[in-house]
């Protein structure tokens, strides 16, 4: 129990972790609320580029984020984002977006054209068949695209150590980096730290665990 206690004081975790908290849900709303009603526009109405905007969309998915690195740091260093968490929101955000609309495109078209027939003669909106037919009836891909979203953020680290070096607004996986000294490393210590840091990443996977299983087998099965 001291391992830690002292990993949490000593070590800053807690702070980092509130951190970590605060960008990962930050951009997991933003993400998931962008992403997903661009997938809704691409998937549920007809317009001649629709096939072509989502092409571009997930060509951002074979990006590496080493390709991007430099440039952002400089223009986040012209706007003052840097030593900042909205320096780090508007990236995972960003990066988040492809993924969230490649996985939801796919549970709108999934839908049944009745549905949205039925909802328009009775006077919906196109708003109103997103948060009230639409999103409801997708939730598992919600699940399974928030928990996706919320593991990559929680755990990225290449940006949050360039883009942070501020200890106090530092993120938890560069936190963790702390415990490996240049000469020696107290294992005991950081394995503390490392479960502490995993607790919330295994909380948020049982809650959904059902969700997610239900959302990677969606369509396996017919009949």
């Amino acid at each position: 129990m001291g391992n830690y206690i002292y990993a949490w004081v000593n070590g800053n975790l807690g702070i980092a972790m509130l951190n970590s908290f605060i960008v990962c849900s930050v951009s997991l709303i933003l993400s998931l609320t962008i992403g997903s009603m661009a997938a809704f526009a691409i998937a549920r109405m007809k317009w001649k580029l629709s096939e072509w905007t989502l092409s571009y969309f997930l060509f951002g998915m074979m990006i590496p984020v080493h390709c991007v690195l430099i440039p952002l740091f400089v223009q986040f260093s012209k706007l003052g984002l840097t030593d900042s968490l909205i320096g780090l929101i508007i990236p995972y955000t960003v990066f988040a977006l492809p993924m969230v609309i490649f996985l939801m495109t796919g549970f709108f078209k999934s839908l049944q054209n009745e549905i949205f027939e039925a909802a328009c003669i009775d006077g919906c909106s196109i708003y109103s068949c997103f948060f009230k037919i639409a999103a409801p009836l997708t939730k598992t891909g919600f699940s399974v695209a928030g928990m996706m979203i919320f593991v990559s953020s929680w755990n990225e680290l290449l940006m949050a150590l360039v883009f942070i070096s501020d200890v106090n607004k530092k993120t938890l996986p560069v936190t963790l980096t702390y415990f490996v000294g240049p000469y020696a490393v107290n294992y005991v210590q950081m394995f503390a730290a490392i479960i502490i840091a995993l607790a919330p990443t295994i909380i948020v996977y049982l809650i959904f665990s059902n969700q997610i299983v239900e959302g990677l087998t969606t369509g396996a099965v017919k009949g």
